[in-house]
């Protein structure tokens, strides 16, 4: 299984609408709406780097508001713990 963290721009008024179309595709897992100079990260799970492809330059990057992207592919993971703890803030 492969992993890509891709960092994506949107049109600030569109971003809600953006995350909801990216968590709708096919190989994405994940999306969150985060600080600083992107507004979402989309993780994609696929079985090949070929996957990774299709899921980014034909869907993803197609997203009415996507305007700018950047993907980055994991090599290994080196904790095993659950992703929506290492991302909650708590209560």
């Amino acid at each position: 299984m492969i992993t890509a963290i891709v960092f994506v721009k949107a049109d600030v008024d569109r971003i809600p609408e953006v995350a909801q179309q990216l968590a709708d595709i096919d190989g994405v897992s994940e999306v969150y709406s985060v600080t600083g100079k992107i507004d979402l990260i989309a993780l994609v799970r696929v079985r090949s780097i070929d996957g990774v492809a299709a899921v980014v330059t034909e869907q993803v990057n197609k997203v009415p508001g996507v305007t700018d992207t950047e993907t980055h592919v994991a090599f290994r993971a080196y904790s095993t713990h659950d992703l929506e703890a290492a991302f909650a803030i708590g209560d």
